[in-house]
C-alpha cells in the first residue's frame, strides 16, 4: 500500500541511510555483538553523514530538520539490516528533545554540537532496580548542596551506558511522587560517577545496556535541565514520541522478517516443491502480510499527526502495543516456517527472534500501555 506523508527528499534520504547501514554496520554485527557494544568510530560516521539529531537547529550543527520521519527512516533502516547495536534512536528520539525542549542556552551550545557529531553519546537514566514503570517510585536521590546536586543511587537496564558520554539523570529532589522529580545532566567523567556491568541480555546483543552508580556524585546546579521539580511532566510529556520510536521499530522488524522469510519458503524444498507453495505457507504468510500493512497504516497515520503536534499520548500508547506485540506474531510465525534452520543462530531469523523480545517491555510494558488507553476510556 503506498506510504503517506514522504515525499522525494525522504526518499533520498532513504537511499543515504541505507547505503550506511549496508557498508558501515551490517558488516561489523557479530564483531560488536561478541564485544557487547558497538565502536565509537561508526558513531562518528552516522554524525558526518548526517544521520543522528537532525532537529537541531543549523547555529549548532544541526540539520534543523523538525520531521520525525527522517528519524523513522534511520530506524528502519537499521532494523532492515538486522543491527541491534548502535543505539541512534535512543540518542536522536528520545534523548535529544529534552535537551531542545529545556536545555538552557549554555547546556544546548555545551551538547547540541556534539550530539550531532557523534562525539557526544547519551543515554538517560530512569529505570531503577525497584522502579520500572513506576516512574514516581524512584529513589535515586539529588540534595542541593550550595552550587551542587549531590546524588546518590543507582539505575538498572540504561541503553547506550556503557558508552555515553552525557546521562540524562531522573533523580528525586524531593519526595513528592510527581512533583519532586528533576533531570540532571551528569557528564561520565564526574566524581562519583561510576558505571556497572555491561549487562548480559538474551538478544540485542550489540547494544550496550548498563547498570549505573552515583556515589556523592557532586553534579553542578548548573546542568539542572529545566526547573527543579518539573521531571516527571518532562518525561509525560517525550513519551508519546519515544512509544512512536518503539512503534516504527516494531513494524520496520516485522517487514524485515516477512521478506527475508518469503526469500527462504521461496527457495527451500520439501516433497519436492518450494515450501512457500504449500496451502499453509500461503495463508500464513497472507495472515502477516495483511497484519502488517494494517500497522504500517496505523504508524503511517501517528506519523501524520506527530508531524501536527496531534499525537495523543493514548494512540502512541496503541501503536507501541500492538504494533510490538505484532511484530513478536509475526517473528515467531517466520521462524516456524525456517522449520530447523530457525532456530540455527546462523539464520537471521533466530536473531531477529531474540531481539525482538524486549519490545513488549521497555518504554512501557504492553500491560502499561493498555491501562493508558483503558483510563483515556474513563474505565
Amino acid at each position: 500500500m503506498p506510504r503517506t506523508g514522504f515525499t522525494a527528499e525522504h526518499d533520498m534520504f532513504r537511499d543515504t541511510v541505507r547505503r550506511f547501514m549496508e557498508t558501515e554496520v551490517a558488516p561489523h554485527a557479530e564483531e560488536w555483538a561478541e564485544a557487547g557494544q558497538v565502536s565509537r568510530e561508526v558513531w562518528l560516521k552516522a554524525g558526518a553523514t548526517g544521520l543522528l539529531c537532525m532537529a537541531v537547529p543549523e547555529e549548532h550543527g544541526g540539520a534543523g530538520v523538525a520531521d520525525f520521519r527522517y528519524n523513522a527512516i534511520v530506524n528502519a533502516e537499521q532494523v532492515r539490516v538486522g543491527a541491534s547495536g548502535p543505539g541512534f534512536s535512543v540518542h536522536t528520539d528520545i534523548n535529544l528533545p529534552y535537551l531542545m525542549a529545556y536545555g538552557s542556552d549554555a547546556q544546548k551550545a555545551a551538547y547540541l554540537p556534539k550530539m550531532v557529531t557523534g562525539e557526544c553519546i547519551t543515554a538517560i537514566a530512569m529505570s531503577e532496580p525497584g522502579t520500572g514503570s513506576d516512574l514516581s517510585n524512584i529513589q535515586t536521590k539529588a540534595v542541593r548542596d550550595g552550587d551542587d546536586y549531590v546524588v546518590n543511587g543507582s539505575k538498572i537496564f540504561i541503553s547506550n551506558g556503557q558508552m555515553a558520554d552525557l546521562v540524562i539523570a531522573v533523580v528525586r529532589t524531593s519526595e513528592d511522587p510527581h512533583k519532586g522529580l528533576s533531570l540532571l545532566l551528569v557528564d561520565a567523567d564526574t566524581p562519583g560517577f561510576q558505571r556497572g556491568r555491561n549487562l548480559d541480555k538474551m538478544g540485542m546483543k550489540a547494544q550496550d545496556t548498563s547498570e549505573l552508580f552515583f556515589d556523592d556524585c557532586r553534579v553542578p546546579a548548573a546542568n539542572l535541565l529545566g526547573q527543579e521539580g518539573m521531571g516527571f511532566l518532562y518525561l509525560v510529556g517525550n513519551l508519546p514520541q519515544e512509544r512512536l520510536s518503539i512503534a516504527t521499530n516494531a513494524v520496520a522488524a516485522a517487514e524485515a522478517a516477512f521478506e527475508m522469510t518469503h526469500d527462504y519458503i521461496t527457495s527451500r524444498t520439501a516433497f519436492g516443491r518450494p515450501i512457500g507453495s504449500f496451502q499453509n505457507s500461503r495463508f500464513v504468510m497472507a495472515e502477516l502480510r495483511t497484519e502488517i500493512e494494517l500497522a504500517r497504516t496505523f504508524i503511517d497515520r501517528c506519523l501524520d499527526l506527530h508531524a501536527s503536534g496531534e499525537l495523543s499520548v493514548e494512540h502512541a500508547a496503541m501503536a507501541k502495543w500492538w504494533t510490538t506485540e505484532m511484530q513478536l506474531k509475526v517473528i515467531d510465525r517466520c521462524l516456524q516456517l525456517h522449520g530447523g534452520y530457525g532456530f540455527m543462530n546462523e539464520y537471521p531469523i533466530a536473531k531477529a527472534f531474540v531481539d525482538s523480545r524486549a519490545q513488549t517491555i521497555y518504554g512501557g510494558t504492553t500491560e502499561i500501555m493498555k491501562e493508558i488507553v483503558g483510563r483515556s476510556m474513563g474505565l
